[in-house]
């Protein structure tokens, strides 16, 4: 089912070009912000009156007089300045409520004509450090747009950018060789520069494995022999040197610490409910090979030169406070590659051999700047063309509650394992609370849906690109715009169907084969009309790859539904409006299951 909004721009845009005798006219459709003045507004005729030197209102007559909505809606009204208001007809929000049931999968929303290839980039933890809050937006934010879009039928390519690479592996493996001396030296390891992967023997490689089980620990004390022992330091940089030059020993040690870091970072997103698996990864190491060529090509296409010892490539329009043309480093005077190197081979595989026709890059708003160059860079070289969108989604930090970053006590980064243990306990005492007479079982499977979908709800219900002040009090209430209000509305619709079928209620064959609607009562009627938003909420949240339209939507949902229950008695309700009610009460909890599990990834639960 078409949404709404395209139905109605698509006709009323039609008539305009028709009366204007010119083509691509746009009606402008927005959802009207008061009801009493309709349920759609169309907002283009003062643009397009002015365009065309006519009085607005005279140009509304003529629209209005050549346009034909009777199936949709009931006789356009014409107010103010030439603004066209809407009215859907309650004869078609039945038809759509019908069409809805029948598709449980997809609940009518329309899928995509034209299926993309979508790179999305986001999560990115570094090796051998665990996962901080700091990760926690791009990794959720980015999965739900892969969710949207899979959903909308686009073909997904997640990519997870991790930090594999780098001279700090060389302190690493030094590190682990200092720990452990026992490698067997006719240990064979085969590197596929294409794919990044490693194929050698797994037990051996777990016998190194189990070394560093201590994330955390091993790091710390790697770097603190690193900073105080000058021999160490020199062998750190002999590793990094054997391990650019894929020298076994030292690859089999960058794969041990890779994989434990693995151990880390995989059980947080199983937890999140975060589709990342170990084949998404394409690390920093999987484009070293490519690096001496991008700076090649560059320089071969003169747009890269040398800067104080360093290549860099200028681009107008970039300068630096000083007003001087600001230089994308790719290579330092000392021959090092940078980020901006791996990003510009990650860029120009995803479109070469992915075909991405759009890649979509989750970070902070701190690298607007380095994606805006980096951009830029790619379009000049001609690695991206004007066919292949290129999205930077920016993100704001999460606050602690004195407005800065959150941190520990210490001043160290919040861990994001800690952060969701918390979160489940804090959720685990809620439950207790309200339902005591639970199982041990039960509370458990609650207070982790309860708990993860707090933190997870909390970060997409505030607008992606402004800061969010962390609190678990707020996003564990169960008032307002919150996990659990919007799983509360879930579990109570469950249990009115529970009651009614405890009553003789059939409810699979009474929905099943119900064909007309009696949405006599307002309540039902504006309930109905939000479920028929669903797919214009789903699109919005799209456009702008912002999930806060999605809960936004959702929560008003939760919000209509206890009007209507409040006004709309079910189980004791006439003959005649018993199937309506209860079909308003079976999509409402289908479309907020489906909103939260499928495009959210967050649980819900049969009771709280």
């Amino acid at each position: 089912m078409k949404p709404i909004i395209e139905i109605l721009e698509e006709k009323i845009s039609a008539v305009m070009s028709e009366v204007a005798g010119q083509e691509k006219c746009s009606a402008v459709i927005k959802q009207a912000s008061d009801p009493k003045f309709g349920d759609y507004q169309a907002n283009g005729i003062m643009a397009l009156a002015k365009q065309l030197k006519t009085n607005p209102r005279k140009l509304a007559d003529q629209v209005v007089e050549k346009l034909d909505i009777s199936d949709i809606c009931e006789s356009p009204e014409i107010a103010g300045p030439g603004f066209i208001n809407l009215r859907l007809k309650p004869e078609f929000i039945s038809n759509g409520l019908l069409e809805i049931n029948k598709d449980s999968v997809n609940l009518a929303v329309e899928k995509t004509t034209e299926p993309k290839n979508a790179v999305v980039d986001f999560s990115g933890p570094n090796i051998a450090k665990q996962m901080h809050v700091g990760h926690l937006r791009s990794t959720i934010i980015g999965d739900c747009i892969c969710r949207m879009l899979k959903f909308l039928g686009h073909n997904v390519i997640p990519q997870n950018h991790v930090g594999d690479w780098g001279t700090q592996f060389g302190m690493l493996i030094a590190y682990l060789k200092d720990q452990q001396h026992n490698v067997d030296p006719d240990f064979v390891v085969t590197f596929d520069n294409d794919s990044g992967e490693i194929t050698e023997d797994i037990e051996k490689a777990n016998s190194i494995f189990v070394e560093i089980s201590d994330l955390e620990k091993f790091y710390r004390d790697a770097k603190q022999k690193f900073d105080i022992d000058p021999e160490f330091k020199k062998w750190a940089r002999t590793s990094v040197f054997l391990l650019q030059r894929r020298n076994k020993e030292e690859v089999l040690m960058w794969e041990a610490i890779v994989r434990a870091s693995r151990e880390h970072y995989l059980p947080i997103y199983e937890r999140l409910k975060v589709n990342l698996k170990a084949k998404d990864e394409r690390g920093e190491s999987a484009y070293n090979d490519d690096l001496p060529h991008v700076v090649a090509d560059l320089k071969k296409a003169n747009l890269a030169k040398e800067s104080d010892g360093a290549m860099c490539v200028f681009l107008d329009g970039f300068k630096n406070k000083e007003g001087e043309p600001l230089p994308f480093i790719i290579q330092k005077s000392d021959g090092a590659f940078l980020y901006a190197t791996t990003d510009l081979a990650a860029l120009r595989y995803r479109v070469g051999k992915l075909k991405a026709d759009e890649i979509i890059y989750v970070t902070d708003a701190r690298q607007k700047l380095h994606f805006e160059m980096l951009f830029a860079v790619a379009r000049k070289a001609g690695w991206a063309n004007d066919n292949v969108k290129l999205n930077h989604v920016m993100f704001g930090s999460v606050l602690g509650e004195n407005g800065q970053p959150l941190k520990t006590r210490s001043g160290e980064n919040v861990k994001l394992k800690e952060l969701l243990d918390e979160a489940i306990e804090r959720a685990t005492k809620v439950v207790e609370q309200k339902n005591p007479e639970l199982s041990l079982e039960e509370k458990k499977k609650i207070a982790q849906a309860v708990g993860i979908g707090a933190v997870k709800y909390a970060d997409y219900s505030n607008n992606r690109t402004s800061d969010y002040v962390f609190s678990f009090d707020k996003m564990l209430a169960m008032e307002g715009n919150t996990a659990p209000y919007m799983q509360y509305a879930y579990a109570r619709i469950k249990s009115i169907e529970r009651k009614a079928e405890s009553k003789g209620v059939d409810i699979a064959t009474e929905l099943g084969s119900i064909s007309t609607l009696n949405l006599s009562e307002p309540t039902e009627l504006e309930l109905a009309k939000h479920l028929m938003r669903y797919g214009e909420a789903i699109q919005y949240a799209v456009s702008d790859f912002k999930p806060n339209y999605l809960t936004a939507y959702l929560y008003e949902l939760a919000q209509k539904f206890s009007t209507f229950y409040t006004s709309c008695p079910v189980l004791i309700a006439e003959p005649d409006q018993r199937p309506t009610r209860l079909l308003l009460c079976d999509l409402t909890a289908r479309t907020i299951k489906h909103g939260l599990t499928e495009l959210l990834g967050i649980d819900v639960v049969e009771q709280m």
